[in-house]
């Protein structure tokens, strides 16, 4: 870190004011390179949790920082922790589970149908995974169905803008109460209980973490997904971005999906005015049709 832009104080541990000014600036920063909207009324939350990153690095308030962040140095090296700050990583297992029972009673059987007896997997992507949840989750659905069906396959892709999440998500251990609504049978099945009782996590099983593929991801780059896709879980992420965004990023969506794909969104949101070539299915399910 450059000294000449950065004043140290490592007991510094007060809670620093953010002016209106360095707000602007930031807000349009992230906005410009993240695509997530950072109106006035989230300057509260911007500085709070700021504030973590001045205490981390020890710099004494948000002239400094902003020097930092600004400079070449800060560029390679903050930009990454930024990220983790300001996005938000909310989820858990079977998270909206109406969804997960649309697709294994609905997707999958029809897709099934479909390409009997082609030698083809079955390709989802859960496109702003965070921790690995709603892949994990999606990976035991998709299982549950091969046992039933002899020769299905399928692979799990997960992505995410935050190289932290995407590192926790790989790692795939979870505290126990994440998965305290799971029936003992998937507990069982999915689940490994740490050998130390003391410790109250579980990891998913290595069949379950073969099954899932990460990647870091910012949906604003020009980015390329080498396998399509036959179902894209884009879930309460299109809802921090403004419209414009919402609209080019579902139609890149669109160009991953196979003809007969489904792109399913969060319960919050919709597509709606947006001009993007999908057929509503169910509330917040949507259908390639060519």
């Amino acid at each position: 870190m450059d000294k000449k832009s950065v004043s140290y104080n490592s007991g510094h541990s007060s809670h620093q004011t953010m002016s209106g000014s360095q707000f602007q600036r930031f807000s349009r920063f992230i906005q410009s390179h993240l695509g997530i909207r950072m109106p006035g009324a989230k300057k509260t939350m911007l500085e709070s949790r700021l504030n973590k990153r001045l205490r981390a690095l020890g710099i004494n308030g948000f002239k400094d920082y902003e020097k930092y962040l600004f400079s070449e140095k800060g560029q390679e090296k903050e930009i990454p922790q930024l990220i983790d700050v300001v996005t938000t990583n909310t989820t858990y297992f079977f998270r909206e589970g109406q969804h997960f029972d649309l697709l294994s009673e609905v997707v999958l059987p029809e897709w099934w149908e479909q390409h009997s007896g082609e030698d083809r997997n079955f390709h989802i992507w859960s496109a702003g995974c965070s921790t690995g949840e709603e892949p994990y989750t999606l990976a035991i659905v998709l299982n549950e169905f091969a046992e039933k069906h002899p020769g299905f396959k399928f692979s799990v892709l997960g992505t995410d803008i935050s190289n932290e999440v995407v590192q926790t998500a790989q790692r795939a251990v979870y505290p126990e109460e994440k998965v305290e609504e799971f029936s003992d049978r998937i507990k069982r099945k999915y689940l490994m209980r740490s050998k130390d009782k003391n410790v109250n996590k579980v990891r998913v099983v290595p069949e379950m973490r073969k099954q899932v593929q990460f990647r870091v991801l910012n949906f604003l780059d020009d980015f390329e997904i080498k396998k399509s896709m036959d179902a894209i879980f884009c879930r309460n992420v299109i809802i921090y971005f403004e419209k414009a965004i919402q609209e080019h990023l579902i139609q890149k969506l669109y160009r991953h999906l196979n003809p007969g794909g489904f792109l399913f969104i969060g319960h919050s949101e919709t597509l709606a005015g947006l001009d993007v070539p999908l057929r509503l299915e169910k509330p917040t399910v949507y259908k390639k049709l060519t």
